[in-house]
């Protein structure tokens, strides 16, 4: 499995720049400045990610830091 650090890297790396996978806004506004990914609204942004998980491999290496201790 793979380290914290090392998928925050990944992330980092797609994103062209650093930003907290934990901070919603940071996350939505990446998502689609970047990828012209728009969440579909749903209770929580993990449930929105969820959905979106087949649009970009950067949604499932959030949701993986996201679950991480």
């Amino acid at each position: 499995m793979a380290s914290k650090e090392f998928i925050l890297q990944r992330i980092c790396i797609y994103a062209g720049r650093e930003f907290d996978p934990l901070v919603d806004t940071q996350v939505a506004e990446v998502l689609r400045s970047k990828f012209n990914i728009h969440l579909p609204q749903r209770a929580s942004v993990n449930a929105s990610l969820t959905s979106s998980i087949s649009d970009h491999e950067i949604i499932s290496l959030i949701l993986q830091y996201r679950t991480m201790d």
